[in-house]
């Protein structure tokens, strides 16, 4: 875990606002236009804001690489500004902030489901393309349109399937370190895991803690549920935070091997745990390819083109679902055979 004074400062930090400009990176300001939705053009040199859970996250970095990659193709000017703690208050002032400051269209991944609709819905009023991506709200009016990962239900049967198969036929108990309590997409993948634990008859749910995406406390989290069920036998972290945070713990401690850890991680950040045999599955999907759809649907709706009937992104066609969601694709599975080949 971090030393203490380095959780104090991030303690401190929490506080300030944290702007990330990469406008040069971004090719924004190119002339001509982009090929938009059902013939129409997207408009140069469009503003787009990008509001992840918090700042300084490396999902979010590699979500805000996808994002910057499609600005440059559209030639929008693209930023990425938040907090440095995921709540929903927190992200709030950060959307007054890109009303304030006329952006065309705003690519949210909102840390509380509810709280951040009133702002987000100001943000509509005032012309600005709003667009979810990683975690939606419970509004769907507050958004033109949310790209998802993947499906809950993919996830939350993934899940269960990889520390089913990390403990073994003998089963027992397990718990789940989630990230925020408020987070719509963890809690979505929960309630899929919590009702497809009946085909793992072997497993026994026991307990579900949050680490707020916060890896001190996740680890503190991990420690106290190994504390207080000693007959643990695996731990299920569908947040990138949450289990780099749990597989560190456990790699230094009189756990490793005796309780299984799975979930959804960053290959940069788990190679070595499952090289080490902390981890022996984990999955994700590409984290930039959400802020390369997100930053596509909002330039398109930005420049007044309907995207009901899809758009395309990279050479490749994407629908709009029900309630205007767009899927990237089903969750990749990393192990120690394949988790080299990827880079993010």
């Amino acid at each position: 875990m971090r030393p203490r004074f380095l959780g104090a400062l991030a303690a401190a930090a929490a506080v300030l606002l944290t702007l990330t400009s990469c406008a040069d990176d971004s090719g924004g300001g190119g002339g001509g236009t982009t090929p938009g939705a059902n013939g129409g053009q997207i408009k140069s040199g469009l503003k787009i804001a990008v509001v992840p859970k918090a700042v300084n996250n490396p999902y979010f970095d590699a979500a805000f690489t996808g994002a910057k990659k499609a600005c440059g193709e559209i030639g929008a000017t693209c930023e990425q500004l938040g907090p440095t703690e995921a709540s929903g208050s927190a992200q709030a002032q950060f959307i007054n902030t890109v009303v304030q400051q006329q952006y065309d269209a705003l690519v949210i991944s909102a840390a509380d489901a509810n709280s951040v609709v009133p702002a987000l819905k100001q943000a509509k009023a005032a012309g600005i393309t709003v667009v979810t991506y990683d975690a939606d709200v419970a509004d769907d009016s507050a958004r033109s349109a949310m790209v998802r990962p993947t499906t809950s239900d993919l996830v939350g049967k993934s899940l269960d399937k990889w520390i089913s198969d990390a403990i073994g036929p003998q089963g027992g108990e397990i718990a789940i370190l989630s990230a925020a309590a408020t987070a719509e997409n963890q809690n979505a993948w929960i309630a899929v895991m919590k009702q497809d634990l009946a085909n793992y008859p072997q497993l026994k749910l026991v307990d579900t803690v949050y680490g707020d995406d916060d890896a001190a406390k996740s680890a503190e989290k991990a420690s106290a549920l190994l504390q207080s069920h000693p007959n643990l036998k695996g731990i299920i972290a569908p947040t990138t935070v949450g289990i780099a945070a749990t597989a560190q713990y456990l790699s230094g401690s009189q756990y490793k091997g005796k309780v299984a850890l799975t979930g959804l991680g960053l290959p940069s950040q788990m190679k070595a745990y499952v090289k080490d045999g902390t981890v022996k599955t984990f999955g994700l999907w590409d984290p930039a390819m959400l802020g390369y759809l997100g930053v596509y649907a909002a330039a398109n709706v930005a420049s007044k083109i309907d995207i009901k009937g899809g758009f395309e992104a990279g050479g490749k066609k994407y629908t709009l679902e029900d309630k205007g969601l767009v899927t990237v694709g089903p969750p990749q599975e990393f192990t120690a055979q394949n988790v080299d080949s990827f880079t993010f």
